[in-house]
């Protein structure tokens, strides 16, 4: 029985972690396409630390997020719509602060003005946080 059990809490292990990093790839490209500036080519072309700092938080956030949804989730589906949400939260994070906040951000990062980089971070962060705190049910 407690063979039984182990091989049950690797496989959940696997499930919820294979679809976490499945999650984490769909963010990275949806997150991309949602910001006017292109995130890859600045970190990866022109090293730019502003892109890198608020894409960084942007991914640590959804991360957060997303672990608050496996530690809640009653299922793979439960956990599969929380995702969702959570994936939704973080985007919004980016307009709120291009569009309320910070409506330069844009120019700012492809700037490289790192304090425009981790405000937007920082943002993406606080929302993750808040974002896994609602989860809790």
């Amino acid at each position: 029985m407690e063979d039984y059990n182990l091989l049950a809490g690797i496989l959940n292990f696997a499930l919820y972690f294979g679809i976490s990093i499945v999650f984490l790839v769909i963010f990275k490209t949806l997150y991309t396409f949602a910001t006017p500036h292109a995130e890859w080519e600045l970190i990866k072309e022109e090293q730019n630390t502003a892109a890198a700092v608020g894409f960084g938080g942007a991914i640590i956030g959804f991360a957060i997020a997303l672990a608050g949804a496996v530690s809640n989730s009653a299922d793979l589906i439960d956990f599969a719509i929380w995702g969702v949400i959570a994936l939704l939260a973080q985007v919004l994070a980016f307009s709120l602060v291009r569009f309320i906040f910070m409506p330069k951000i844009t120019s700012r990062i492809e700037g490289n003005e790192v304090s425009a980089g981790i405000v937007l971070g920082a943002t993406n962060v606080a929302v993750g946080c808040i974002n896994a705190a609602c989860m809790t049910y």
